[in-house]
């Protein structure tokens, strides 16, 4: 049948980890089933040549799960099991599915489909509205506040369309219809999930959660008003479709017959119906995920279908990756102390081992307030900074250094103590790099440099050359940063790096910019930096809200997100989950 899907890409993350990138599949010719298999350890060779499902792929913080997960495609591909055609990887973010098309590409598997649950539901809802629902495709909302504001007049709300309740009423809308809950029932089930919001006002939890139900309902009431629909729409009525239409859900199904979940632990309720729609009665499905790592749990993901896996499939292989390639032993060994302190972490079998030479143990600092730990925060930075520059090192090859907090709010002070100090640095947001004039000025000039192969060969000075008119700009050094990494690993040519960049575009996924990042733990999720200073670990901050466990797991993904060290600060009275940690230092 004709596909309703494309396969454009990006690649999000470093490369530093990834196999070599290997001429032959880049000029067309896929890798044969000895080439797949080089360089995979031993548990991630086991993975990749299980092939037939159902499989289950327990995978810790930086064991190369991407890797295992574009080489078990590939393998099955060159096993003649699947073809590329037929297979569907589904993952979380736009960056994360870039990145796994991206691999694929170096693979020599150019066609196979790599996206996010939502927009798989949004290209095969948009295909088939014709034939299921007749008529135009409605508007599709990409941001909510405008018409959250909008319903929260109409409904005659005491809440104020402030721009955090604004937030905190969209995250309750979207966890109330990722569980297919209306808003009938909205307040019944916000209660018995112990869930409330954070407003300025004196009123109690129910009342507030009140406010949402009239809010919700007056939000839905909008969108059919103006033909308008929601990403949450796009899942619900992609399911309704399937359910409904057996000629569409049986045409679906003949184009997809190989599953691939990646971050099988943030699954939700609505998430794991489609799939099951997608799968129907067949078992070619490879799930990989880590419980320790399920954050999302406020939002209605639920590690409960990755932990339950064998159940609904008894005879499914489990496999389990332990061997962290990111990370130092001495960070790795304070992640696991952090599980161990709330007794999520089973056999020795089970924790993460480093595979890497040992670092620099993490260093935990108090300070009597907040700005005073931002001004220590940015003087170590400054002394790192400083270090490389006297080294010689090249700004395009410094080492990343990220900023992590739990919330927005406790940002701010160390965005302000860079900025005095006159570091570059930059929220973590999404922001349309690649719409800046700048930006498409300098790719129009790579285009054109790329029609001809350079003389020498040597592609990245050729490069360097042609963006030096440009100057020392933070796009120029991401450009570069980008490139001398996928000349590393062999990428033979501008064209390919320019297709790089492209990909990268039309998935709003820009290369790592020059500049201390600055992000929430959550933000920070499938990310990773040379330095990470985890800042606000402090009693009230870490954890928040009811769910200690959850939180819990939220400190440990911040661990994992660090390559070389890990910086922990807090102002007044550390968090308990230093506790162990601070006794042990």
């Amino acid at each position: 049948m004709t596909t309703p899907d494309s396969n454009a890409g990006a690649q999000g993350k470093s490369a530093r980890n990834s196999p070599p990138f290997n001429s032959q599949a880049a000029s067309g010719r896929p890798l044969s089933m000895e080439e797949i298999l080089e360089g995979l350890d031993p548990e991630q060779t086991e993975v990749v040549k299980a092939i037939r499902g159902p499989v289950c792929v327990i995978a810790g913080a930086g064991t190369g799960k991407t890797r295992v997960i574009t080489h078990r495609i590939a393998y099955a591909i060159a096993a003649g099991v699947t073809d590329a055609n037929k297979t569907l990887a589904l993952t979380f973010t736009a960056r994360a599915a870039g990145e796994m098309r991206a691999r694929l590409r170096t693979l020599g598997i150019p066609n196979a489909t790599a996206r996010t649950f939502h927009s798989a539901a949004l290209k095969q809802l948009m295909y088939f509205w014709p034939y299921s629902f007749g008529g135009s495709f409605p508007s599709l909302l990409t941001v909510k506040s405008g018409f959250i504001s909008e319903a929260i007049s109409r409904a005659d709300t005491a809440l104020a369309p402030q721009t955090s309740t604004l937030r905190e009423v969209a995250g309750e809308i979207e966890w109330a219809k990722v569980l297919e809950i209306g808003p009938e029932d909205y307040v019944e089930s916000a209660l018995g999930q112990g869930r409330s919001i954070r407003v300025q006002n004196s009123k109690s939890d129910k009342q507030n959660l009140e406010e949402v139900s009239k809010i919700y309902a007056s939000y839905e009431t909008l969108k059919r008003e103006e033909r308008a629909i929601d990403f949450e729409d796009v899942l619900l009525l992609t399911v309704g479709m399937l359910e409904e239409d057996r000629d569409v859900r049986e045409r679906i199904r003949d184009q997809y017959r190989y599953f691939t979940i990646d971050e099988y632990q943030d699954v939700s309720p609505l998430q794991q119906r489609l799939l099951n729609l997608w799968l129907g009665n067949r078992e070619e499905i490879c799930v990989v995920g880590d419980a320790a790592q399920t954050i999302y749990s406020f939002a209605g993901a639920s590690s409960a279908f990755l932990l339950n896996f064998t159940k609904k499939y008894p005879n499914a292989e489990v496999i389990r990756l332990s061997r962290g390639y990111r990370s130092t032993p001495e960070i790795i060994g304070t992640a696991n102390a952090i599980l161990r302190q709330g007794g999520m972490l089973g056999s020795s079998d089970h924790q993460l081992s480093s595979m890497n030479d040992h670092g620099v143990a993490p260093i935990i600092e108090r300070s009597d307030s907040v700005a005073s730990e931002a001004a220590s925060v940015v003087e170590k930075i400054t002394a790192i900074k400083q270090s490389h520059t006297a080294a010689g090192t090249p700004e395009s090859q410094q080492p990343t250094i990220a900023i992590l907090t739990r919330t927005n709010s406790q940002l701010e002070a160390f965005e302000q103590a860079l900025k005095k100090s006159n570091i570059d640095s930059l929220v973590k947001s999404s922001d349309r790099f690649f719409e800046r004039v700048d930006v498409k000025d300098a790719m129009r000039v790579i285009r054109q440099a790329s029609v001809l192969p350079a003389e020498d060969g040597d592609w990245y000075s050729e490069l360097e050359s042609i963006l030096r008119p440009f100057g020392a700009a933070d796009y120029v050094q991401a450009f570069l940063r980008l490139a001398k990494t996928m000349k590393e690993d062999g990428a033979p040519t501008m064209r390919t790096f320019l297709r790089e960049l492209e990909d990268r575009a039309e998935q709003n996924n820009p290369p790592t910019l020059p500049g201390v990042v600055l992000a929430t733990l959550h933000a920070a999720k499938g990310l990773e930096w040379d330095h990470v200073f985890l800042a606000g670990v402090s009693e009230g901050f870490l954890p928040m809200g009811s769910d200690t466990n959850e939180e819990r797991r939220l400190f440990y993904v911040g661990l994992t997100r660090a390559r070389h060290q890990v910086h922990i600060s807090y102002a007044g009275s550390p968090s308990p989950f230093l506790e162990g940690l601070l006794a042990r230092s």
